[in-house]
């Protein structure tokens, strides 16, 4: 089974479009899908509003989204090709109580790409793209403490400005880089790197 995520520094960099595109893209892969979206007091990290991520009686949880039509990100997943997608929520800091239940759902899957940071935590992928916007100035801790793990980054087009205070780039400064353009979140090139760095993950288990 390969293991795929894609994270980004914050919320609207196009994250959910880059895995949306590689499911479309690899559509051999069957993958399953999952979107991790964490909160606190109620807020949303998502989007930094209040929402209904929460929970009222549990610190996390987590859905199988069936409608394939709809406006979320996961029917976005599903409309791209994904066999299942899961959506998981969980308050800050507390993703490994959910982690047993992901585990369990990873094993149950052909393949499967997940969008998050904090599961590099827990998990160990196959492939770990970063997708970077320099018009966007939040810069997730998340992203900063994983920046290293990155295979690849997809960043945003810009007029060369960089407007991150206090982040260094240094530890992608020798990976792969691949400009993205909306709405095209997913280049040819994007795709080739994946299959081939898949496709060596495999031959090198068997």
């Amino acid at each position: 089974m390969a293991i795929l995520v894609v994270g980004g520094h914050s919320r609207s960099v196009g994250k959910t479009s880059v895995v949306a595109g590689l499911i479309a893209a690899l559509p051999e892969y069957d993958w399953t899908a999952f979107k991790i979206t964490q909160y606190g007091h109620g807020i949303c990290s998502q989007n930094g509003e209040s929402c209904h991520c929460a929970t009222d009686d549990h610190s996390w949880a987590i859905s199988e989204e069936k409608d394939r039509e709809g406006d979320s990100d996961t029917s976005r997943f599903l409309a791209a090709g994904a066999a299942r997608a899961w959506w998981v929520r969980t308050e800050q800091g507390r993703l490994a109580e959910a982690l047993p239940t992901i585990r369990r759902k990873l094993a149950d899957a052909k393949n499967a790409i997940l969008e998050s940071n904090s599961i590099l935590k827990f998990v160990k992928p196959d492939l770990y793209l970063t997708v970077l916007d320099p018009a966007t100035a939040d810069f997730k801790r998340s992203a900063q403490e994983f920046l290293d793990r990155a295979d690849a980054v997809i960043l945003h087009e810009t007029n060369g400005e960089k407007v991150w205070s206090g982040v260094s780039l240094k530890p992608v400064a020798t990976r792969p880089i691949f400009a993205m353009k909306p709405p095209q979140y997913v280049t040819t090139e994007v795709v080739n790197f994946v299959k081939g760095r898949l496709r060596e993950t495999q031959t090198q288990r068997e």
